[in-house]
């Protein structure tokens, strides 16, 4: 999966430009997810490449500790309130964005599923994905 991956929020303000290829690609199930996305999971190709990374416009981010006491810093668009990236502060050189946030969503080719203990029961997943019941080790 080679090239730059790009995407932005909904109304076009926030645009990001990664070059390729993401170290991996996940669903996760954890509970802050979960509330981020309003549905059972969160989708997300992971990047190794911060410092290509290319992001224009406004961000308005929030931060929150995940169920595995990562500390995760969101950023979404101010103005239409779509989420684009995580960054994580004890990371720097990682960046994670949503699936549906990229001009090609068909590019998003998960892997793994992430923290199928919190998942719920209405939120099914595709066969053949490796699943952990947390984060498993880098």
């Amino acid at each position: 999966m080679e090239g730059t991956f790009t995407g932005g929020c909904g109304c076009g303000a926030l645009r990001y430009a990664l070059p390729g290829p993401p170290v991996e690609q996940t669903h996760c199930q954890c509970r802050d997810c979960q509330r981020r996305s309003g549905t059972g999971h969160s989708s997300w190709l992971v990047f190794a490449s911060v410092a290509d990374t290319a992001i224009t416009g406004p961000a308005s981010h929030w931060t929150a500790t995940g169920d595995g006491g990562t500390e995760k810093r969101h950023a979404f668009c101010p103005t239409c309130g779509t989420p684009v990236y995580m960054a994580f502060p004890a990371m720097p050189g990682i960046i994670a964005i949503t699936a549906a946030s990229l001009d090609d969503p068909a590019r998003f080719q998960p892997r793994h599923v992430t923290w199928t203990r919190a998942a719920q029961p209405w939120d099914s997943m595709p066969s053949g994905l490796s699943a952990h019941a947390q984060m498993p080790p880098g």
